[in-house]
């Protein structure tokens, strides 16, 4: 199946509030993405403002032509925006305010409640919704009852674990998907995947909708170039 890439801008915006000013240009960024292949574009507005603004998501709304999908925490302020912007996709991330990136899923059990009217909210907006949880199938199961459209898997764990062992990496990752898929969810993935272990994990893991890639793809661009670096993504992402 075809799996779709969706590039995390949040970086772009991190170096442009370093110095101040509008360079580089995150809107300019959305739209050459676009322009370059991405079928997608992700951001990750958080309260403290780091990176993307408030103002930087009603400003690309109208320019991205594609998938707009936002992630964040499912605070009051949070779904205030999103409900006014209406993006394609909205990835439910269960960070504090002060996470220096996401790094663990949902325990679903827990916050079973919350994230049902949360997702009950988002989709009567017409709003397609993802949680984003790790490998563990009953976990996946319960996602499936709150009415989420989808599941994104967290794959920082695989990255670190492919250096040594990449059988022993994907498997948890293969069979996820396999339970979602069954449990009528769509796959999504992302944290850490990059050009050295992005084809194999493709090529491992059925019914994969969409990655998010943000950290390893800008970095990659400084070396390569944004074009290049997109196609070579996407080139990851082939059914061999």
């Amino acid at each position: 199946m075809t799996t779709n890439l969706s590039v995390n801008i949040n970086k772009i915006a991190t170096l442009r509030n370093a110095r101040g000013g509008n360079l580089p240009n995150v809107e300019n960024v959305a739209v050459d993405c676009e322009r370059f292949g991405a079928q997608g574009i992700t951001i990750h507005p958080r309260p403290d403002e780091r990176h993307i603004r408030h103002d930087d998501v009603f400003l690309l709304r109208p320019l991205v032509r594609t998938e707009f999908n936002i992630e964040g925490y499912p605070s009051p302020e949070f779904l205030d925006l999103v409900l006014k912007v209406k993006p394609e996709q909205v990835t439910l991330v269960p960070d504090a305010p002060d996470a220096l990136t996401s790094s663990a899923g949902w325990e679903v059990a827990e916050n079973f409640e919350f994230l049902c009217e949360v997702i009950e909210r988002l989709k009567d907006a017409g709003i397609r919704t993802s949680i984003f949880v790790g490998t563990d199938i009953e976990n996946i199961k319960m996602a499936a009852k709150t009415g989420a459209d989808r599941i994104e898997l967290y794959t920082g764990p695989y990255a670190v674990e492919y250096k040594k062992d990449p059988a022993k990496a994907i498997a948890p990752y293969a069979a996820a998907a396999k339970a979602a898929h069954n449990c009528g969810l769509g796959v999504n993935a992302g944290h850490d995947l990059s050009l050295e272990n992005l084809a194999y994990f493709k090529q491992n893991v059925g019914y994969l909708n969409e990655v998010s890639i943000g950290h390893c793809l800008i970095s990659d661009a400084l070396y390569l170039g944004l074009e290049k670096t997109i196609k070579a993504y996407k080139d990851c992402l082939k059914d061999k």
